[in-house]
């Protein structure tokens, strides 16, 4: 293993997750559906916190780990509205939010394609946006997020390297490409603040700092 690896993996096991994280990392892995890695889950607990977060948006909902992280960082009043295609994801995230004790209107499900749900939802009313679920659909999330925040709002991507894809140039498939498009356009974004992290399989956060994204 190579120290860089090496770093990466001890970063991932720097802080055990507790039983509710992971049997829900056990029914993603039923269901099919690709939960954030550890480091990636706390650090949107930390951020969340950070931001004093009471509204956020969660495009991607799977079996629920990425949502009770950001459920832990949030005001103790703030409510996560998180989108997902899949009823049987719901289900499931239902039953997580559950066992992490989060009573059921601390989190607002719709069942839907996110392009279609996201223009529902208010423009400036939101702390936080995550995007983590089509990676063909990153760049239109992308849009959807800039006008959904608050202006000190923060949108966080995951899967920014997708799987060491990214940064290899050769590599030039669907999803990398659309991936690669959405990091560029937040970096040449001027009402944003960026930055890339490699936690899990790589972070994106960016600050909004003024309207007009």
């Amino acid at each position: 293993m190579t120290s860089e690896a090496a770093n990466w993996a001890y970063a991932e096991d720097y802080l055990a997750e507790d039983r509710v994280v992971l049997a829900a990392r056990d029914t993603a892995d039923e269901l099919g559906c690709v939960p954030v890695l550890p480091a990636a889950g706390r650090a949107l607990q930390v951020l969340a916190r950070a931001l004093g977060a009471r509204n956020v948006v969660e495009i991607g909902t799977g079996a629920g780990v990425s949502s009770v992280y950001l459920l832990r960082g949030m005001d103790a009043h703030g409510v996560l509205t998180t989108i997902d295609r899949e009823a049987e994801h719901h289900k499931a995230a239902r039953r997580t939010l559950t066992a992490a004790g989060f009573p059921p209107e601390r989190a607002r499900m719709i069942t839907g394609r996110a392009l279609e749900v996201l223009p529902r939802l208010t423009d400036g009313g939101y702390d936080m946006v995550l995007i983590d679920a089509r990676k063909v659909e990153y760049p239109m999330y992308l849009e959807h997020a800039l006008r959904l925040l608050r202006v000190g709002g923060m949108v966080v991507i995951d899967n920014a390297l997708w799987h060491g894809r990214v940064a290899d140039p050769a590599q030039r498939d669907e999803e990398t490409t659309a991936v690669r498009m959405t990091l560029k356009a937040v970096r040449e974004n001027e009402s944003l603040t960026p930055v890339l992290l490699t936690a899990g399989d790589g972070l994106l956060v960016a600050l909004k700092d003024a309207d007009g994204a």
